[in-house]
C-alpha cells in the first residue's frame, strides 16, 4: 500500500516505520504524504489506542529532509513546503486524539528531530544523535523546530542547539528533557511497546482530552481547557466505568 513506510498492528498499538534505509529514512514529499495518510487512518480506527513511530534499521530515525527536493525552490515554494508539511503531518501528529510515541533509533536531524518533537513522547536508543543543522545550509528549521524545541528544553538551550547546529548524544538529550528515556538499540522498541501497552489500558477519552489540554498549556486557554474537559468527562462512559471499577475493586474495561 505504501512505498516509503511500513505499518503493523500489535495489541491495539499501531507501529509506523519509515522505510527508506538507502537515504537514512530522509523525509521527502511522498513520505510525508504517506505518513499523513497512515496517521489519519489509525486516528480514525477505534481499535487503535496508541501509535508508535520509528525508522528502519539502527542507524537512523530520520536523517532530515530530502534536500534534493527543494534545493532550487524560491520563497513562495519554500513557504508552501513548510506550511503544507506542518499542516498535513507535524501539526497533525501533535493534535491527534491518540498518543504518538517516537522510538528514535538513530539519527534524528533537521526534519527528523522536528518529527520527533511533534510526537507526544520520545524514547531513544543509546546510539541516537539529535540536532537541527539547518543553519549550516543557510536556513532555519521549517517544520516547527523553532517553536516546539524551546517548549521542551527552554529558549537558552534551544537557541544553542539551533545556532550551533551541533548534534546531541542520546544521554545529553535525556538530561535536558529532549527525550524521556534512553535504551540500548535492541531494547528500544520493546520498551516503547511496553509503555504503549500501559497507556492502552487507560481511558482513551481521558487521554484525548489530556492531549488537548497539554497542547494548550503554554497559552491563555490552557486552564479553561482543562476545566472544561474535566467537566465534560464526568458525563462520558469512560468516567462511569473507571469510577465503578475503582469502587468495585476491579480493573476498568475501557
Amino acid at each position: 500500500m505504501y512505498e516509503n513506510i511500513l505499518t503493523e498492528i500489535q495489541e491495539r498499538i499501531a507501529i509506523i516505520t519509515i522505510n527508506r534505509p538507502q537515504s537514512l529514512n530522509a523525509l521527502n514529499s511522498k513520505t510525508i504524504s504517506e505518513l499523513s495518510d497512515a496517521f489519519g487512518k489509525f486516528n480514525e480506527d477505534d481499535q487503535i489506542r496508541v501509535i508508535v513511530l520509528t525508522g528502519s534499521g539502527e542507524k537512523s530515525f530520520v536523517a532530515g529532509a530530502d534536500i534534493k527536493e527543494f534545493s532550487d525552490f524560491k520563497t513562495p515554494e519554500a513557504e508552501e513546503l513548510a506550511r503544507n508539511g506542518q499542516n498535513i503531518l507535524f501539526n497533525k501528529i501533535e493534535n491527534l486524539n491518540k498518543p504518538v510515541i517516537a522510538a528514535v533509533n538513530g539519527f534524528a536531524l533537521g526534519g527528523g528531530l522536528e518529527l520527533a518533537l511533534a510526537c507526544h513522547i520520545r524514547y531513544a536508543s543509546e546510539n541516537a544523535k539529535l540536532g537541527l543543522p539547518e543553519v549550516t545550509l543557510g536556513l532555519i528549521p521549517g517544520y516547527g523546530g523553532t517553536q516546539r524545541l524551546p517548549k521542551l528544553v527552554g529558549k537558552g538551550l534551544a537557541n544553542e542547539l539551533i545556532f550551533s547546529a551541533k548534534m546531541l548524544p542520546a544521554a545529553r538529550a535525556k538530561e535536558i528533557g529532549l527525550v524521556n528515556e534512553v535504551f540500548s538499540p535492541e531494547d528500544l522498541l520493546p520498551k516503547t511497546l511496553e509503555l504503549a501497552t500501559t497507556i492502552v489500558r487507560n481511558s482513551p477519552m481521558a487521554i484525548s482530552k489530556a492531549i488537548e489540554a497539554v497542547n494548550l498549556s503554554d497559552t491563555e486557554k490552557g486552564f479553561d481547557a482543562e476545566i472544561k474537559s474535566f467537566g465534560q468527562l464526568f458525563e462520558m462512559e469512560d468516567k462511569k466505568e473507571g469510577v465503578a471499577a475503582f469502587l468495585e475493586k476491579r480493573k476498568p474495561a475501557f
